[in-house]
C-alpha cells in the first residue's frame, strides 16, 4: 500500500498569535496557537506546522514558550520553523517539544548549516522551508524568497532544492508565495517541477481553497498537503480534505 497523504494545518505565528494574510501581507488574527493546535489534533490532523513568520526578519529565535505549550497540547508530530540558524537552535527546539525543524533564511545565508544539522540530528529532523515565487530571469523560472517572502534571495528555487537535499534536508515544505492565501489553488506546475528533482517528501503549501485543490496537489506529486486560512476560518475541516483524497484513490490515515 502507498504511503498515506498527510494533511497538515499550519500555524503562522506573529507576536504569539496565529495570523493569516494574502501573500504574507495584510495579516489578520486567527486565534491562539495552543487552542488551534488542540482542535486540529482532535480533528485528525496528521501533523502540525508552527512557523514564527517574523523571527528571521526581526533577527530573533522562535518563541520557545509558545512552542512548548503547543507541543504539550498535541500528540502528533510538530514541525517548527522561524529564525533557525544553527545546530544550537535546532537542539533548543527539539528540547522544547518539536519533532522536526524547518529552516529557510538561515540555510540560505549558511548552506553548511544543513550539513551540520542533518549530521547531528539526522535527515528526518530537517525540513527545508522554501518560499518560492516566479522569477522569469532564473533558469527554472522560480526564485527563492526570504524574510516571509519580502526579499528575493537571488537563487533559483529548483537548484536550491536539489542542493539542500544533497546536503541533508529530509523533506521540502514548498510554499508558493504567488498563491499564498489566495484560496485559488496550489501552484501545481511548481509542485511537479520540484517533485522531478528530489526523492524526499514534498509538502505542498500555498493557495488551498477547496477540498479538490488538495487532490490536485497530490496528483501533482505532493506527499503532504498543508493549509492555514481554510482551516482557521472554518471553510474546510480536516475530514473534508481526507474524504476528498480518499475518494480520489489516495490513501489517508
Amino acid at each position: 500500500m502507498s504511503v498515506a497523504i498527510r494533511v497538515i494545518p499550519c500555524l503562522d505565528v506573529h507576536d504569539g498569535r496565529v495570523v493569516k494574510g494574502v501573500n504574507f501581507l495584510n495579516l489578520r488574527d486567527a486565534g491562539d496557537p495552543v487552542d488551534l493546535a488542540h482542535a486540529y489534533g482532535a480533528e485528525g490532523a496528521d501533523e502540525l506546522t508552527f512557523l514564527d513568520i517574523s523571527a528571521s526578519s526581526e533577527g530573533r529565535a522562535t518563541t520557545h514558550d509558545v512552542v512548548r505549550r503547543t507541543a504539550e497540547t498535541v500528540f502528533i508530530p510538530l514541525c517548527v520553523g522561524g529564525g533557525v540558524r544553527s545546530v544550537e537552535d535546532v537542539d533548543a527546539l527539539l528540547r522544547t517539544g518539536a519533532d522536526k525543524v524547518g529552516i529557510n533564511t538561515g540555510a540560505i545565508r549558511n548552506p553548511h548549516a544543513i550539513d551540520q544539522i542533518a549530521g547531528r540530528f539526522g535527515n528526518q529532523v530537517l525540513v527545508l522551508s522554501l518560499d518560492a515565487r516566479r522569477e522569469p530571469g532564473l533558469p527554472s523560472g522560480y526564485g527563492v524568497t526570504t524574510h516571509g517572502g519580502r526579499q528575493s534571495a537571488g537563487l533559483d528555487a529548483i537548484e536550491w532544492v536539489r542542493e539542500a537535499v544533497d546536503r541533508g534536508a529530509g523533506e521540502i515544505l514548498l510554499n508558493s508565495m504567488d498563491a499564498d492565501g489566495t484560496t485559488a489553488g496550489f501552484d501545481l506546475a511548481m509542485i511537479e517541477d520540484v517533485r522531478r528533482v528530489v526523492d524526499v517528501p514534498v509538502i505542498a503549501s500555498g493557495g488551498a481553497g477547496t477540498a479538490e485543490h488538495f487532490v490536485q496537489a497530490a496528483r501533482a506529486g505532493a506527499d503532504a498537503v498543508l493549509a492555514a486560512s481554510v482551516f482557521h476560518y472554518g471553510r474546510l475541516r480536516i475530514r473534508d480534505v481526507k474524504d476528498a483524497l480518499s475518494a480520489a484513490g489516495f490513501p489517508v490515515r
